[in-house]
């Protein structure tokens, strides 16, 4: 036990003792092998010998231990061991504090990242920079030049005879195409039977345009159902749904560059389809010449919406995007006169005029709209009488009701159409009814407009984004009073829609440049 405690002290004091002289132990292995052969016999003869002192008895044991303890350092020691033994006693380099970054391949693809937030598209063409988009934008829309236009048709030859016969249908139809005269209103009842004789076919389902549809007017006629269509593309299609096939009834035009939002059939001449455009022009399609005679141009800035401040249809209020205004007169030779006029808006969506007292008009700015007198306008800025502030969001239209003008009805992103009473145009306007509508279209659909019925003026038409696809009419109380949905042919958004004034036919126009009918 003596020898083991011992044992146990003297290998560690050995060890502390022999590690700092390592480094200058140089020994012979054969001859540490001897070595260790005659300690071994020491040991044994020692410990044969009972008689001796403990002393005598631990010696052998420190002797073996540090024969064992050599060996083990020989082993350590020789050969390769030695180098990883002296490696080991240098004293270590601290470790680097930051980590080496690996060196970039040069041409390397590396992660894959999004073309997107790279700014390139699939041909890996880099995009052009987001403040030169206008001015490339015009540069691939450019102006088409002044004064008249062709009526050449996109879609066909404008030399086919069937062409030739369609120009000479609608000029001969304009002609002895009745006025509108004013009727008394049918009672809710007889509306909605009416309505709901309306039905729509894969025959009344047409695709007219390329692009979206901005805007749409119904040709007056009680004979022929002529639809017009001005699409985002630029394009005027006409539809003759009398015609069948389809195709043979469709005529295509581009008489402007950009988009075209208004469109109306002359109240004089149906023979004249007027459109304006972005392009800062209104045009005038003549059916009889065949020809787009330009009404009026301004390059300063784009147009968005007019409307017919005479009744005639020789005047003109126009409303620009940057929220200025301009009178328009057609009956002076040569270009139509203007009046330019500054306004307090910012920007103008949509004009109006009062069907019964047209000296007065309505225009929806941002977040306000605006009536003002035509008589007095000032050119340095012009105070509206009455100003509405009533919304929260942007509005899409405001337009007065078509057989009175006492009713407005507005539509606005706050998911809201509003009916104010206008049947008396003072210092305000009272709001009587607030629809609750969905009008959050997104980016790719056009806005929804409400629009009057100009056979029932107490009722109004809107799209929907409800399911099944549908669009909506509602009373001026804010009841609906009916839904025009067809699972199989109606399948998309109608957001422009216009009624005919005096038969029972709708026409809705989607995104894709698809027009729906439904007629009785």
């Amino acid at each position: 036990m003596a020898c083991k405690k011992y044992k146990k002290t003297e290998i560690k004091s050995c060890r502390r003792i022999s590690t700092p002289k390592m480094e200058a132990i140089t020994v012979d292995s054969s001859k540490a092998e001897s070595t260790l052969q005659n300690s071994s016999i020491d040991v044994h003869a020692e410990n044969n010998q009972r008689h001796k002192s403990t002393s005598d008895t631990v010696i052998p044991c420190v002797e073996m231990e540090s024969s064992e303890e050599r060996e083990s350092d020989e082993d350590t020691i020789s050969g390769p061991s030695a180098a990883r033994l002296r490696k080991m006693i240098k004293k270590r380099q601290p470790p680097e504090s930051k980590r080496k970054k690996p060196k970039k391949r040069e041409n390397g693809i590396g992660c894959r990242r999004s073309m997107r937030l790279l700014n390139v598209d699939p041909s890996e063409i880099s995009l052009p920079a987001t403040a030169t988009q206008p001015a490339l934008v015009a540069d691939e829309n450019p102006l088409l030049p002044p004064g008249p236009l062709e009526m050449t048709p996109e879609n066909r030859d404008d030399n086919s005879e069937l062409f030739k016969g369609f120009l000479h249908t609608w000029a001969e139809v304009s002609k002895t195409s009745s006025k509108n005269t004013k009727k008394e209103l049918p009672s809710i009842k007889s509306y909605k039977a009416n309505l709901s004789g309306m039905v729509i076919s894969e025959d009344t389902v047409y695709k007219v345009t390329k692009g979206p549809i901005l805007s749409l007017a119904l040709h007056p006629s009680e004979i022929k159902t002529l639809v017009a269509a001005g699409a985002k593309s630029g394009q005027v299609g006409l539809w003759d749904l009398t015609h069948q096939p389809k195709e043979d009834g469709t005529y295509v035009f581009q008489p402007h560059s950009q988009p075209v939002s208004c469109l109306y059939f002359s109240p004089t001449n149906p023979a004249h389809i007027l459109s304006l455009s972005y392009d800062s022009t209104i045009r005038c399609g003549d059916f009889s010449s065949a020809v787009f005679e330009e009404v009026y141009r301004n390059e300063r800035s784009s147009f968005s919406s007019f409307d017919f401040l005479a009744e005639d249809a020789t005047t003109l209020i126009v409303g620009h995007w940057d929220g200025s205004m301009s009178l328009v007169d057609r009956r002076t030779p040569g270009t139509s006169y203007e009046k330019f006029i500054s306004s307090s808006l910012r920007k103008i969506r949509t004009v109006h005029v009062h069907p019964v007292h047209r000296q007065y008009f309505i225009t929806a700015g941002l977040r306000d709209i605006h009536i003002y007198d035509a008589r007095h306008l000032n050119p340095r800025g012009s105070q509206p009488l009455i100003s509405v502030t009533e919304h929260t969001k942007s509005i899409a239209s405001a337009y007065f009701s078509p057989l009175t003008g006492n009713r407005i009805v507005t539509t606005c992103a706050d998911c809201k159409l509003r009916i104010f009473d206008s049947s008396c145009i003072s210092s305000q306007i009272p709001l009587l009814t607030t629809i609750r509508h969905n009008t959050i279209t997104g980016r790719w659909l056009t806005r929804f407009q409400a629009v009057w019925d100009p056979k029932q003026e107490d009722c109004l038409i809107v799209g929907s984004m409800a399911h099944p696809r549908q669009v909506e009419i509602f009373h001026e109380t804010g009841k609906r009073v009916h839904s025009f949905l067809d699972g199989e042919c109606l399948v998309s958004v109608c957001s422009i829609n216009a009624m005919h004034p005096t038969r029972y036919i709708l026409a809705g126009g989607n995104s894709s440049g698809k027009i729906h009918v439904f007629m009785n």
